[in-house]
């Protein structure tokens, strides 16, 4: 599998809102450098899954819109939206956030991160 078709498998998985499915794409040594709206923060394997933790605890379902993906090698970028459905609500998709993030791929698995977002 190419280092784009990883990234994509992803973002089409459940991997957000599910613990055990994101362990199967995160590098032992994966580190995630996000800029968030608030601020700046850095991941590492464990902070990873429990974000993803956390997330299910509110989201029901999770779904990435890719808008843009470009590829070099093990460098994958990738701009995309991410919509969720909140256990209160589970019938209204609604947009989390905008997203433009670049991977770099390690061992067929996401190694380095570097991500902006932007709340809806």
């Amino acid at each position: 599998m190419s280092a784009k078709e990883i990234v994509q498998q992803f973002y089409k998985s459940d991997a957000l809102i599910d613990s055990e499915v994101i362990k199967d794409f995160l590098h032992p040594e994966v580190l995630v450098e996000w800029n968030s709206s608030k601020g700046f923060i850095k991941l590492d394997y464990n902070s990873l899954l429990n974000l993803s933790s956390e997330l299910s605890k509110a989201y029901v379902r999770s779904k990435v819109r890719i808008s843009h993906i470009i590829g070099e090698n093990d460098l994958i970028s990738v701009r995309y939206s991410h919509f969720v459905k909140t256990i209160e609500n589970p019938r209204e998709e609604m947009l989390l956030a905008h997203f433009i993030v670049i991977w770099e791929i390690k061992d067929n698995k996401l190694f380095r991160g570097y991500q902006m977002s932007q709340l809806s």
